[in-house]
């Protein structure tokens, strides 16, 4: 008998809206000026931007690193220049020209009193907190306090939290400052091309819906693999483990898109309301959908616990308890140290319900499904049997190639940082949303078996093959196609 989890919290959905909340932010202010994440994503989403023409506002750093404002020019240059360089100056020039920075600590009124007049009169900021979550509430607390937060908006990196209970708490530090609509929830793979891709592909095409579903449908696997370690973040890494990092947010979200309803209406919140209507309806793991692995090795990197059992490898069996998801499991894997680097959808469709040729003997691979990769490039594909040459009724498999990569695509940040500052809302996750995937996951949080060693370059455990049992094992994706 499947368990019903507990309804997130909703009532702050229904607070009232800040005046100014549809008109586009008229500054940016990011907290981490200094940090790895600025350097490696938000500074290059910048200039992109600059060079769109969908910038054009000050953009304000802040840190406490004993920069100035040349030091903080500086940064953003060599950023640039790790990053593909500078290839329109002008551009480059409006973006260092735009540049503002803030130098003190968050706990500090001093700093925002700075932060304010830095603001120079703008009544619409977007603040982006790059920083650890552990800092969030100081600084929700220091903007609220100096009225930096004033008709803004406030734009949250993930983890959003650890737990059920500590994203909770996370929210109620952000509504102790801003409503419900000046919240923006970044899952950076919500805003890759290749994601939206799929709720694109759904949506907009008719032949899908008659077999989107329990009857056609006989199992959906997401997997997502990285053929490196934790490239010198095992301190982080060895907090949060695979299931919060990946599978809990970035995963989950994908199944959402693929589970969904078609929305009730036009506009952003029918798209989201749909989408977190399926997190409210997957049951909550027990330990026995649940495989954990590590790396050989992992011990033995910076920051790791020498007796850690942190999860580098996860693999999960989901269910959707809907009319149209009924009796379809859901699987998803993510591991570091894997055989490539790829990210793949692939949904299996039920084999024909008479064998009419000799070798239609249904197997993993040998019926029809759906494949969709994400990364390192997008592609949709559909799987199909067809007849070889001659004679004889004998066939083979082959697939119907559908799409291909994107070279002129928004990076995730830059989408994501657009969108916030101009209100558009649907690949931000929304606090009922988070709170529903938490719940499905919290059970096993701390109720699991221990990892299990696994060889770097393999495919993880061999025991996570048993999640799939009745349906052939795992499907690999082939990165050389």
């Amino acid at each position: 008998m499947a368990t019903t989890p507990r309804m997130p919290d909703t009532s702050t959905l229904a607070e009232p809206e800040p005046a100014d909340t549809s008109e586009p932010s008229d500054s940016l202010v990011f907290f981490g000026a200094s940090g790895d994440l600025a350097f490696k994503q938000i500074i290059p989403a910048l200039y992109s931007m600059t060079k769109r023409g969908t910038l054009g506002v000050p953009v304000i750093g802040v840190a406490y690193s004993g920069w100035d404002l040349d030091r903080f020019k500086a940064r953003v240059k060599e950023s640039i220049d790790a990053h593909g360089g500078v290839d329109d100056q002008a551009a480059y020039d409006a973006l260092v020209a735009s540049l503002r920075y803030v130098d003190g600590k968050y706990e500090d009124a001093a700093t925002f009193d700075a932060l304010r007049a830095a603001l120079d009169g703008a009544g619409r900021p977007a603040h982006y907190l790059a920083i650890p979550p552990g800092e969030f509430a100081t600084v929700v607390e220091g903007l609220g306090r100096s009225g930096c937060a004033d008709a803004a908006r406030v734009i949250v990196e993930k983890p959003f939290g650890r737990d059920l209970e500590s994203s909770r708490e996370l929210n109620d530090v952000l509504h102790s400052v801003f409503p419900e609509r000046a919240i923006f929830r970044i899952d950076h793979f919500l805003g890759k091309e290749e994601v939206q891709n799929l709720l694109y592909f759904r949506f907009a095409n008719s032949f899908l819906e008659p077999i989107w579903n329990r009857n056609y449908v006989a199992s959906v696997q997401v997997t997502m693999a990285e053929d490196f370690g934790v490239q010198g973040r095992g301190a982080f890494y060895d907090e949060v483990g695979a299931l919060r990092d990946v599978v809990q947010n970035h995963l989950m979200q994908v199944i959402s898109l693929l589970a969904m309803e078609p929305p009730v209406g036009a506009g952003t919140e029918a798209m989201r309301d749909e989408k977190e209507k399926v997190f409210r309806a997957m049951r909550p793991l027990r330990p026995e959908d649940y495989v954990r692995g590590q790396f050989e090795g992992y011990r033995d990197e910076k920051g790791v616990a020498a007796d850690s059992d942190v999860e580098t490898y996860a693999a999960v069996k989901l269910w959707i308890d809907s009319w149209r998801w009924g009796g379809v499991p859901f699987y998803i894997r993510a591991g570091k140290m894997l055989p490539c680097t790829c990210t793949e959808v692939r949904v299996e469709l039920k084999a024909p319900p008479q064998r009419v040729f000799a070798d239609m003997e249904p197997k993993l691979g040998e019926t029809n499904y759906f494949r969709f990769r994400i990364n390192p490039r997008v592609e949709i594909a559909l799987g199909a049997r067809s007849k070889l040459a001659g004679e004889v009724f004998r066939g083979h498999q082959t697939e119907l190639f559908l799409c291909d990569a994107h070279p002129e695509e928004m990076a995730p940040y830059e989408r994501l940082l657009h969108d916030a500052m101009h209100d558009e809302r649907l690949l931000f996750a929304r606090q009922d949303g988070v709170e529903a995937a938490w719940t499905v996951v919290q059970p096993v949080l701390d109720d699991h078996a221990p990892a299990i060693p696994y060889a770097p370059g393999s495919w993880g455990p061999e025991v996570a093959d048993a999640l799939l049992a009745d349906h052939g094992g795992w499907h690999a994706p082939e990165v050389d196609r």
